[in-house]
């Protein structure tokens, strides 16, 4: 157990917030029906003093975003009906993925049997 005002808390406290926006994101992602992100990024930056800003259309990768911009970066991608969410900080990152409906049916579907028989 980390005492209070430890460094590991305070790293947990920022990587837990890292998530739980990532979340957001990931939710919001979800509820928009646009395909403008199908084939294109976006890029959110979240600077140490709280602004932020949007890049749409950026190839570069989380890491990179996050190290050039010395910001909290998030990654939004949306590729064949699922929507992915990668996260970076200093102390943390995280990656979030939507399952495809198809995914979802062929698990729920993949150990029951395709026929019955009647005797």
């Amino acid at each position: 157990m980390a005492a209070q005002g430890s460094p590991r808390q305070g790293d947990e406290c920022f990587v837990t917030d890292l998530f739980r926006n990532a979340e957001s994101i990931l939710s919001t992602a979800l509820s928009s029906d646009s395909t403008d992100l199908e084939s294109r990024a976006l890029a959110i930056l979240v600077s140490d003093d709280g602004a932020i800003s949007m890049l749409m259309g950026t190839d570069w990768p989380v890491d990179s975003l996050q190290s050039h911009h010395c910001a909290t970066a998030y990654r939004v991608s949306r590729s064949g009906g699922q929507v992915r969410v990668e996260g970076k900080s200093r102390t943390g990152s995280c990656v979030l993925e939507s399952v495809s409906m198809a995914s979802v049916a062929k698990r729920m579907l993949e150990n029951r049997p395709r026929y019955l028989l009647n005797t």
